[in-house]
């Protein structure tokens, strides 16, 4: 199973991102959270910093929007470049449609649960997305600690992906990543994982990559 991992530039320092995002080019994607400050309690990025984002950066963009109204502003991210486009079930009246959207636009679409969130409410929409992201922390704030509980869902969630017949959705876990949590997060199923302070609070970020990805890789 490939390993991927996507550092979170939440974490990073805002006011030398260029130097930020080169320092983690062995990355696979880099993550980067858009928040509103209504669907979860913090702001960050303007669509005009992400598009400047993405098109600085070398590593393809994952996008995680924890927006109130991605069925309007999801397709704004793919158009913006992004590699990939998450959007949150709880935030969104039409999953289907707004896949749909993400879809012709180009990108590759992720479907997103908070911890409270059951995993059979998007067991339906697996056959039509490319990564399901579970989180591990309460979306909103880098630097939370890893929610063990969740470890029965990415079980679970691992569990659905691989009785699907077409391509399986990569299994994105985000949230309290660190070397003590990563294989933990591995073993229960997960291949694609976000990490801030992990990486960007390390001494050398490539190194933390290398090594975050070996311990998820055993």
């Amino acid at each position: 199973m490939a390993i991927r991992i996507c550092p979170s530039i939440l974490n990073a320092d805002h006011s030398r991102l260029k130097d930020e995002i080169t320092a983690v080019a062995t990355a696979d994607l880099l993550h980067l959270d858009v928040m509103d400050n209504i669907f979860v309690p913090n702001q960050t990025f303007s669509i005009t910093e992400c598009r400047e984002i993405i098109q600085f950066s070398t590593l393809p963009v994952d996008t995680h929007l924890m927006i109130i109204d991605p069925d309007v502003k999801a397709v704004l991210y793919a158009q913006a470049g992004s590699a990939s486009v998450t959007f949150h079930l709880e935030a969104s009246a039409e999953p289907l449609e707004t896949i749909k959207q993400l879809r012709a636009a180009g990108t590759r679409v992720g479907v997103a649960i908070k911890p409270n969130t059951p995993f059979e409410n998007v067991l339906h929409l697996l056959p039509e997305i490319d990564m399901l992201l579970i989180m591990t922390v309460e979306p909103g704030f880098g630097g939370q600690k890893f929610m063990h509980d969740q470890l029965p869902k990415i079980e679970e969630a691992r569990r659905g992906i691989s009785l699907l017949n077409e391509k399986l959705p990569w299994l994105q876990v985000d949230g309290g990543l660190t070397i003590e949590t990563i294989a933990l997060a591995a073993r229960a199923g997960a291949d694609t994982f976000v990490a801030g302070s992990a990486i960007y609070r390390a001494e050398n970020p490539a190194q933390a990559i290398r090594t975050l990805r070996e311990l998820a890789s055993q």
